[in-house]
């Protein structure tokens, strides 16, 4: 069932095309990775959605309900991003509380669902401890502990991994799997790596150019690339990586 979609959406800098006629839907309890080179538009696509930048035309809808200009707060969305923003101040635990503190309904169980969520990401052990005192890894993980804190409809990831090491980033792509499982909430995810977009996603959305080339499963996009632009930007490059890979194997 449909959860989000944009219509005609655009976005211009400077007199410079960001985003050209952008028009996508996602499903409910997805995993939609937007996958493309910088500058491509996919930032401006995410800054739009979550409510951090209004668009120059188009629109933004949540369950058919018109969002356009709705601030953040009342987007039912929620992002991580890819510096990971903790509060230094703050201990893991008060981290996660945090973003349940001006969320009157969430208020009074805000410790115990904290807890909780800790321990879903194997940070129990780390709750007293601080951001500086934790690993690339572990910080993203308190980052995505407070956003599943509020229980949003829509998760939003800004290339959460591109500063973690190989190992860090498999491990986190194994957990997010399981927590899109668990949680049943739609994830959107931003990524110019073609490897990582086929590993997480149901469908992925290939951005170039500041407009959609191609919205597909990764088997279509294997089987129909639409245009050169996917077969050189996602299949090539995507066959290097194996056949690298093969060339070492061996």
């Amino acid at each position: 069932m449909e959860i989000l979609r944009t219509v005609s959406l655009s976005k211009r800098f400077d007199g410079r095309a960001a985003l050209e006629d952008v028009s996508f839907s996602a499903e409910r309890g997805e995993f939609l990775s937007i996958l493309g080179p910088s500058g491509c538009g996919k930032t401006t696509l995410l800054r739009i959605l979550i409510g951090l930048l209004p668009p120059d035309g188009g629109s933004v809808l949540l369950e058919g309900k018109e969002i356009t200009h709705l601030p953040p707060d009342r987007r039912k969305m929620g992002i991580v991003f890819q510096n990971y923003a903790l509060f230094e101040n703050m201990t893991v635990r008060k981290n996660v509380e945090y973003a349940m503190r001006f969320r009157p309904s969430l208020r009074g169980e805000a410790g115990a669902r904290a807890d909780e969520l800790l321990r879903q990401m194997g940070l129990t052990e780390h709750a007293g401890k601080y951001p500086s005192e934790l690993s690339g890894g572990q910080q993203q993980r308190v980052a995505i502990a407070r956003t599943l804190a509020l229980n949003p409809e829509i998760v939003l990831f800004d290339e959460p991994m591109s500063a973690l090491d190989v190992a860090t980033r498999l491990s986190l792509r194994r957990e997010l799997k399981e927590l899109q499982r668990r949680f049943g909430t739609t994830m959107i995810y931003i990524t110019h790596d073609q490897e990582e977009a086929f590993a997480l996603s149901d469908r992925i959305m290939v951005m170039g150019e500041a407009r959609i080339h191609q919205l597909d499963t990764p088997r279509g996009l294997l089987d129909r690339p639409a245009d050169d632009y996917v077969r050189s930007f996602v299949l090539d490059n995507l066959k290097a990586k194996i056949d690298s890979l093969a060339a070492y194997m061996n």
